[in-house]
């Protein structure tokens, strides 16, 4: 079973979910697709980026877990 996400788990470890990807973009997060997160990816931390583009992070960490649970 994959560990919880929080808003202090990286971008990078979030994307070892399968699937975490579909949820991240339902949010319109920018980073997957911006080339200077390709090289940032493990050290930005989700809440952060939420926090930056004014995503709610409550929502998206809710909707990653749930995910990530279902998967397991």
């Amino acid at each position: 079973m994959s560990k919880k996400i929080t808003e202090e788990t990286t971008l990078a470890e979030v994307l070892t979910n399968p699937g975490a990807e579909r949820i991240l973009s339902k949010y319109n997060l920018p980073c997957l697709h911006c080339p200077a997160a390709a090289f940032e990816m493990k050290f930005l931390k989700i809440g952060d980026i939420a926090k930056t583009y004014g995503i709610k992070t409550d929502m998206l960490l809710n909707d990653l877990n749930q995910h990530i649970t279902a998967e397991n």
